[in-house]
């Protein structure tokens, strides 16, 4: 009830901004987006060829072709429902499959404020891991792992760190000695650190954050929750922002 209630504001949202996606999705590409087309490179297998990076600033996690033209940030904390509802049913099967064939390129930033909401040091573990994977190209299919066995995993205890290791099998050739070791240590406390200090300073004044999930595309911030969770309602969403620079106008985001 809650989610087709999400959903109908989400559709409300959209119309009374006023938005012409499908007829712009109709006319026929320009001179460049036809070259685009034509130049277009082949797309990434699947998740295991998609390349993963941390990025200059110490912080940021970037996950595929450094080329695409449309870059999407995502806030992410490990613990929290509505970010494993984006993972799970929402939007972010389509920025899979846009990433996979190189359009977008995403970017992440780790949070882990739900420990402090709820106890515990679930999330700070599960970013620490996630950073661990990073280390040995695995990011991509850990990441995935984690959200996918989140909600059973917070129902019986949280990411600890016997969990996480547990979880890591699910992934060819992630377990080794230095992984697990990094795991268990804590290895990379100090990014997991970093990270929640990147996204605290994300929202400008505002000390606690844009909250989780945040989306930003080609730096503009969709402040619409619904259309993060809904998967058509963000396809047609982002691939307006990969169609046009002026897409965010229709959406009236600053």
């Amino acid at each position: 009830m809650a989610r087709n209630y999400r959903r109908a504001a989400a559709v409300a949202a959209v119309g009374a901004l006023g938005l012409m996606l499908t007829g712009c999705g109709e006319q026929a590409p320009t001179g460049a987006q036809a070259a685009e087309q034509g130049n277009k490179v082949s797309p990434y297998a699947d998740a295991k060829q998609l390349p993963e990076q941390l990025a200059a600033d110490g912080t940021t996690i970037v996950v595929g072709d450094p080329a695409a033209s449309t870059k999407v940030r995502v806030y992410e904390d490990p613990r929290c429902p509505v970010v494993e509802e984006f993972e799970n049913l929402g939007g972010a099967s389509v920025l899979r499959e846009m990433t996979l064939d190189r359009e977008t390129r995403t970017e992440y930033t780790f949070a882990s404020f739900r420990d402090d909401r709820l106890g515990g040091d679930g999330s700070k573990r599960a970013v620490n891991a996630l950073r661990a994977a990073l280390e040995v190209g695995k990011f991509v299919e850990y990441h995935e792992v984690l959200f996918r066995n989140q909600i059973e995993v917070e129902s019986s205890g949280g990411f600890t760190t016997s969990i996480l290791l547990k979880l890591a099998d699910e992934v060819s050739g992630l377990r080794s000695d230095s992984f697990d070791q990094a795991v268990k240590t804590m290895k990379y406390e100090n990014f997991v650190r970093a990270s929640q200090e990147a996204y605290d300073s994300a929202n400008g004044d505002e000390p606690l954050g844009p909250g989780t999930p945040t989306v930003v595309i080609n730096d503009k911030q969709v402040e619409i929750t619904g259309l993060l969770l809904e998967e058509d309602l963000f396809e047609e969403l982002l691939a307006s922002a990969h169609r046009s620079p002026d897409w965010w106008k229709a959406y009236q985001l600053t």
